[in-house]
C-alpha cells in the first residue's frame, strides 16, 4: 500500500485525532539527502575490479538533528542499473527507518507530558 493510500486510510478510519508521526512531519525533519554509488567510489580509490560497478547505491539521510539513516538497493545484474531506480529504492529503504525514530520520540514526548 502507497504512503498516499495509507494516509487516506488513517483519515477514512478517524485515526487521526490524537498527536501522530505524519507524512509531512517526517518530510520536514530531513535536512539533507546524498548517494553514495558503491561501485563508482571503489573505481575512484583505483580499484580494478568492474564487477562491483553499479551493482550498490546507498543513500544517506541526515535529520535535522544531525543522526544519520541509511537505504540500500542492490542490482543483480549490471545491464539492470538504473541511477534513478537505485536511488529510489534506497532513498524508500532510508525513509522507512526514520517513521519508528521518530515514533519513539513522540511517545516519550507525549509520556513526559504526563
Amino acid at each position: 500500500m502507497s504512503e498516499d493510500n495509507i494516509e487516506a486510510l488513517i483519515v477514512r478510519e478517524g485515526a487521526n485525532v490524537a498527536p501522530r508521526v505524519t507524512p509531512e512531519a517526517l518530510e520536514d525533519n530531513i535536512l539533507s539527502v546524498n548517494y553514495i554509488n558503491v561501485g563508482d567510489a571503489i573505481c575512484r580509490q583505483g580499484e580494478e575490479d568492474h564487477i562491483s560497478h553499479h551493482l550498490l547505491t546507498i543513500c544517506v539521510i541526515v535529520l535535522k538533528n544531525g543522526f544519520t539513516v541509511t537505504g540500500e538497493s542492490a542490482c543483480a545484474s549490471p545491464e539492470n542499473y538504473s541511477k534513478t531506480v537505485g536511488e529510489s529504492i534506497a532513498f524508500k529503504n532510508a525513509k522507512e527507518k526514520i517513521w519508528p525514530l521518530m515514533g519513539y520520540h513522540l511517545k516519550q514526548t507525549l509520556h513526559e507530558g504526563n
